[in-house]
């Protein structure tokens, strides 16, 4: 009695902690705003302004107001190109890498743009053009440090994509890891075969196929040289310590609860140890995801 309570108690506060955790993950959109002058540093009204992202290639319009402010709400947290033009004075660009849960300004100031020029190519006896910015050679890398600059630059961008995904999995394995936990409290009846109990097991493989998806991710994204592991992650990682091994034990202890209660006996021996070990490793997997969600 006192352990199914216990076990109550835990999987309410379990499913508040993660419902928050939820709703911070939804919270993942952010805002800008600024103002648009002119070379003066006079505002400028009625400006046009879009912001594009550079990944997905979504725009967003709108114009400034009669003191040449603007600004654009429910962003994405990524990287953007701003432009803001106006027939009578210029035009302006500028890239800005927005943060979820940050609003951000920023100042654009119009410019009258260049006319353009007759290119080279279309002009009868032109000469070939000047070489005016220095090369990579020019500065001393040589072909081989230019490769492997792109090569490891590369190796970082599919790190972090493995790692958003393992993010994103982490976050789905917590539905069916709460409804295990909360099923948990029924699967104890003495009656061979009974909804609940099977309904237990069903979700606690779920959860199990889930993890080991989410696990693959973290395990398979590429590592980078020199690379420091501290603050969030440091803890992240050390929990994984912990949740790792539990996930592997808990379905092997549950095996051999499930066949005991099958048989009409009492849970007893190793298998006695299958409800601990579950909550510790819940605990300890909520607790991991909550350190890389929360700023501390």
């Amino acid at each position: 009695m006192i352990r199914k309570t216990t076990e109550f108690i835990f999987a309410v506060v379990l499913i508040c902690v993660l419902t928050s955790l939820s709703l911070h993950a939804q919270d993942a959109t952010t805002s800008l705003s600024g103002t648009v002058t002119d070379a003066s540093a006079k505002p400028v009204a009625n400006a046009k302004v879009s912001v594009k992202n550079l990944n997905t290639g979504q725009s967003s319009e709108t114009q400034t107001d009669a003191d040449g402010h603007y600004s654009v709400a429910n962003l994405a947290a990524d990287d953007y190109e701003v432009s803001a033009s106006s027939e009578a004075i210029g035009a302006a660009t500028a890239k800005v890498t927005l943060t979820a849960g940050s609003p951000q300004t920023l100042t654009l100031t119009l410019t009258q743009q260049a006319p353009a020029t007759p290119s080279s190519e279309n002009l009868p006896n032109a000469p070939a053009p000047s070489k005016t910015e220095p090369s990579l050679e020019d500065l001393g890398f040589s072909k081989s440090e230019q490769q492997g600059n792109a090569q490891q630059q590369a190796l970082l961008d599919k790190r972090t994509h493995m790692l958003k995904i393992h993010q994103r999995m982490g976050l789905i394995t917590t539905i069916p890891m709460i409804a295990s936990v909360i099923t948990s409290l029924n699967a104890g009846g003495k009656s061979e075969g009974t909804a609940s109990r099977d309904l237990h097991v069903a979700l606690g493989s779920l959860t199990g196929d889930l993890y080991g998806i989410t696990a693959w991710y973290a395990i398979r994204a590429p590592k980078i040289p020199g690379t420091e592991t501290r603050g969030p992650i440091k803890v992240h990682k050390i929990l994984a310590w912990v949740h790792g091994p539990g996930m592997v034990l808990t379905p092997i202890l549950g095996a051999l609860a499930f066949e005991q209660k099958n048989n009409g006996e009492k849970v007893h021996g190793l298998a006695a140890a299958h409800g601990p070990v579950a909550i510790v490793t819940a605990g300890a997997f909520g607790a991991a995801l909550l350190s890389v969600s929360l700023k501390f």
